[in-house]
């Protein structure tokens, strides 16, 4: 079976967007693949985080990823930071990166550009990204189009040291996430929905009340033609609630135009809430048992034990290659 590495960003702000947009596609991607996920709680503190807010986050978005429905028995999970291989491979890796290289990164550019006293970590973070990757030869990254180039690093720092030391790493693929739905933001629908937002009223967190998660559907802006019409052009708001409406109803935009042929927004928009809150209230459900129980523990402990070994083998497998040690 071949297999894939997904790299999760500790943060338990999860929203609506997100668990459509990405969460679902990886819930599928655990059927297909030998699945590897990890927190990347390294990569996060390129900016400075609160130690207790950050410990809190990755233990939060552990519980709603398996409260979305990633399965454990399906996924090797563990936390970056608790694997002390990859840092130790991703200097080695570093000692054959290019300075060009990592200076042309797109999101260093733009990060850098915002602040000018930026750590050392957010230059390098991909050379630890690509240390993550070909710890455990896997054979694709799902990614976003804008991440590919990450991934690309990847295969070139891993070709360059296979070339210098013999064939070392696996290179991989990036696995473009397909575009799936996507989630506007409930206040401004030309914009896609950000946990960064403004206006918080337009963004569904996944822990939202479940009273406040209808407020928020119930004043999401429409239009005034008062026509449950698809139309992401002239009415974006309105097809941003069919969106939602046809995810979670698995119902196609021509049933929901006809199912509502004869209402107005306020009985389409209290459907939209009663299906939205019905999936989130399980999922809320889920959450709460796991966080009080001690299956995160158990889960972080089988993953990081096989993956320590494995990443382990890859490390003494350079220092060998590079006449390190004795």
């Amino acid at each position: 079976m071949k297999r894939i590495l997904t790299g999760l960003q500790p943060t338990g702000e999860i929203t609506l967007g997100n668990y459509i947009g990405a969460i679902k596609q990886i819930v599928e991607l655990q059927e297909k693949y030998d699945s590897y996920i990890f927190v990347a709680d390294l990569h996060s503190i390129t900016i400075p985080k609160d130690p207790k807010i950050l410990r809190e986050n990755i233990r939060k978005l552990l519980a709603l990823y398996l409260a979305c429905g990633i399965d454990p028995n399906k996924n090797t999970i563990f936390i970056q930071s608790e694997n002390e291989y990859h840092t130790n491979v991703s200097w080695m890796l570093e000692c054959n990166t290019y300075f060009g290289e990592l200076s042309r990164m797109t999101q260093f550019k733009d990060k850098s550009k915002k602040n000018t006293n930026f750590s050392s970590g957010l230059f390098t973070y991909p050379v630890l990204m690509a240390a993550d990757i070909l710890i455990y030869d896997v054979d694709y990254v799902p990614v976003g189009i804008d991440q590919k180039q990450h991934v690309e690093i990847a295969r070139d720092i891993a070709d360059r040291f296979n070339k210098k030391y013999g064939k070392i790493f696996k290179l991989p693929d990036a696995l473009i996430s397909e575009v799936g739905t996507k989630i506007m933001d409930l206040q401004d629908p030309y914009h896609k929905m950000s946990k960064s937002s403004e206006n918080q009223n337009g963004v569904i967190r996944l822990l939202d009340n479940i009273d406040l998660i209808r407020k928020k559907i119930m004043s999401a802006v429409t239009d005034s033609e008062s026509i449950v019409r698809f139309d992401p052009d002239n009415k974006p708001g309105i097809s941003n609630l069919i969106n939602i409406y046809s995810v979670f109803t698995h119902k196609n935009i021509s049933e929901i135009e006809e199912e509502f042929n004869s209402c107005n927004y306020g009985d389409f928009k209290k459907s939209v809430a009663d299906v939205v809150i019905n999936e989130i209230s399980k999922i809320q459900n889920k959450y709460d048992e796991i966080m009080k129980s001690n299956q995160i523990d158990k889960i972080l402990d089988d993953g990081i034990r096989k993956t320590r070994e494995i990443a382990k083998r890859k490390y003494e497998a350079m220092k060998l290659e590079m006449g390190l040690g004795r």
